[in-house]
């Protein structure tokens, strides 16, 4: 190193390569005040730092080494053992070279790079170890928290397959995402059930209309059939029979009339087509009623109470509707009660206001209904005694349905209170029209 390098390197420490073999030196320049160290040194120009610094690098050994050096000619260096002029030949040498004089410390680095080289292979060692083990405990979890997916595909894939919707995904715990995804699904599965089975009602209830409607309109077709070839035969040769005859083609006829009308009224409620309202009182439908009933079954005891019976009288009901819909009702609830209780069965008629609704009622003393029966009642086509009613010309069950159809049209509702043996009461409550305040001049 020339002079430049070392006074660049002053007190500063730095490496430098062996000479021989592998491996390199920390050296160190500590400057040593010249006037005040203990000797002199070689006295001729140059620099001793350069025979120095080398000298230790040529040092195979790991000992540390160290030597007092100055100023003085090119190759020539201090020992030690010299240090008596080393003083002196410093001073001389400041001067043209402008070198201060000072002690290299140097120290091999061989222990620590082969520590460093042990560290670091050790480090890529353990390294290399942990992520190994972290991806084996990964790879355990990602299973661990996928199972519970896998299990919900495969009870899905069951479903596909043609398994009941009744089956459900299995239970987690609601804090997983897992566990809100089963529990989202087993919701869904529980509405798609109850869809399908809502549809599998219906289409059985329309089987059954259908077998019921069939029946009703083929029983009196094929009346009025032979009675018609009856007459093309010549078979009624007699005035009265002819008349007779006819007699029962009309009522056929006005049977089948009957149902088609009841169903193009379901039919219309279904369109919700509007109704024609104006404001009327419910004690005059009551009151026709009455005669109504009375004309059904002159045997019959019927009476005219308020809401409830227990001996009131009936009340006003002012309400806004349409008043031919809501005949139809009451001619429906009357008919009913006559059809379905025996002769000389007590029938009551109740209106008048209760809870700020106006109430009409229709009660009777008869057999009543079981809890089951009263569910279904109001469902269309459904019929008590579907064989008893056809014996005796009954209708196809579709009376107390627009019964519900045209009170909720209405904005009300129907309730029927009922139980085996204590007879059965039918109650309509619409709301109550509304009244113009009253105005002074």
């Amino acid at each position: 190193m020339d002079a430049a390098q070392l006074k660049a390197h002053m007190d500063a420490p730095f490496d430098v390569p062996s000479d021989h073999g592998g491996g390199s030196w920390r050296v160190l320049i500590l400057p040593v005040d010249a006037t005040t160290a203990p000797g002199g040194a070689g006295t001729s120009g140059g620099t001793g730092f350069g025979a120095a610094a080398s000298g230790a690098a040529e040092n195979g050994s790991n000992a540390s080494a160290s030597s007092a050096v100055t100023s003085g000619s090119p190759g020539v260096s201090s020992s030690p053992q010299a240090s008596g002029h080393a003083a002196v030949g410093a001073a001389a040498a400041q001067e043209p070279t402008g070198l201060p004089a000072g002690v290299v410390v140097a120290s091999s680095l061989d222990d620590v790079t082969t520590t460093t080289s042990r560290l670091h292979t050790a480090f890529l060692l353990i390294g290399a170890v942990v992520v190994a083990l972290l991806g084996i405990a990964g790879w355990f979890a990602v299973r661990a928290g996928l199972g519970p997916l896998r299990r919900i595909e495969a009870t899905a894939a069951e479903i596909a397959a043609g398994r009941p919707l009744s089956h459900r995904m299995p239970e987690a715990s609601p804090r997983t995402e897992a566990g809100r995804l089963s529990s989202a699904l087993n919701g869904m599965l529980a509405q798609i059930e109850s869809a399908f089975a809502a549809r599998a009602e219906s289409e059985d209830r329309m089987r059954r209309f259908v077998a019921d409607a069939s029946h009703e309109l083929r029983t009196p077709l094929a009346g009025i059939r032979g009675f018609a070839e009856l007459y093309r035969m010549g078979a009624l040769s007699e005035e009265a029979d002819v008349k007779r005859t006819m007699a029962r083609i009309e009522s056929e006829a006005v049977r089948m009339g009957g149902l088609v009308e009841d169903l193009l009224t379901l039919a219309r409620m279904d369109e919700q087509r509007p109704l024609q309202l104006a404001p009327m009182d419910l004690r005059t439908l009551a009151a026709d009623a009455l005669h109504d009933t009375t004309a059904l079954d002159a045997t019959r005891p019927v009476a005219l109470t308020g809401p409830g019976g227990d001996g009131a009288p009936p009340g006003p009901a002012l309400v806004l509707g349409d008043e031919a819909r809501l005949r139809q009702v009451i001619a429906n609830l009357v008919g009913n009660a006559v059809a379905h209780t025996p002769k000389g069965t007590p029938v009551r008629i109740g209106v008048g206001t209760v809870a700020g609704r106006g109430v009409l009622e229709v009660a009777d003393e008869g057999p009543g209904l079981t809890p089951q029966q009263a569910a279904r009642v109001f469902e269309r086509f459904y019929r008590v005694d579907a064989s008893r009613s056809r014996q005796e010309g009954g209708g196809a069950g579709l009376g107390l349905a627009i019964v519900s159809a045209l009170v909720t049209a209405h904005h009300g509702r129907v309730d029927l209170e009922t139980a085996p043996g204590s007879g059965a009461v039918f109650r309509v409550s619409l709301p109550l029209a509304a009244t113009d305040p009253p105005t002074t001049a």
